[in-house]
């Protein structure tokens, strides 16, 4: 059996029915099928899209109902690889292949906050883990310009050429006692994220899940 064959059995089957422009660089793509009444998701998890013969690529949930899912995919990039392009492309009636909805970027209930730090591509999970928030949130999202924002919940945006995540999440006034911090998108940008809590604020490494979207010259994480 071919690799292509044999990896078509572990993947769930949908159909693009819509494709919408939300912002100037990002695609909402909505996916139907039969298969995904019966499909477990938890907020903020993603799912990995066939876009090619063996290459799959990992986008978040933005939105779940009984019969439909949404994605919703950065496609400008500076050296678009082949998710971009799919997204770009895809079109109504197009056929879709995808796995099942995983990954540990999701809310814990027991938390007496939640602070949300990420650029962009963090905006899409993190806008699906706060609508089920009760705790406070606290947070901030960076973009490159007000084009790019997408409506949260905590809707506090910062902009590249205005400041940047580290300067946001020092000047953040945050209760005494540790919440539990979601942290994603560029690699070294989480990274720097996580020593400040951990170094500066005397936030354990338990409190602070990292999620790295994307690096620099990386393939695969588009």
């Amino acid at each position: 059996m071919r690799k292509a064959d044999l990896l078509d059995r572990f993947l769930v089957r949908a159909t693009v029915t819509d494709v919408e422009k939300i912002t100037p660089r990002m695609r909402r793509i909505r996916l139907v099928g039969e298969s995904l009444p019966g499909l477990e998701w938890t907020p903020g998890q993603h799912v990995r899209v066939r876009v090619g013969a063996l290459t799959l690529r990992t986008y978040s949930i933005w939105d779940r109902d009984a019969d439909w899912i949404d994605l919703c995919v950065l496609v400008d990039h500076p050296d678009p690889g082949p998710g971009a392009d799919w997204a770009r492309a895809a079109g109504a009636g197009e056929q879709v292949s995808f796995t099942r909805p995983e990954g540990r970027l999701v809310v814990r209930p027991d938390a007496p906050y939640h602070l949300f730090l990420g650029d962009e591509t963090a905006a899409v999970p993190f806008g699906a883990m706060m609508r089920g928030v009760s705790s406070p949130l606290y947070g901030v999202v960076e973009a490159e310009s007000p084009a790019d924002h997408l409506p949260l919940a905590l809707d506090n945006w910062i902009h590249r050429e205005e400041s940047n995540l580290l300067q946001a999440l020092r000047e953040m006034a945050l209760p005494e006692t540790p919440g539990v911090a979601y942290i994603a998108g560029e690699a070294r940008t989480c990274q720097t994220l996580r020593r400040h809590l951990m170094t500066e604020r005397g936030w354990p490494r338990s409190a602070v899940t990292v999620k790295p979207f994307w690096a620099p010259g990386r393939r695969g994480m588009d």
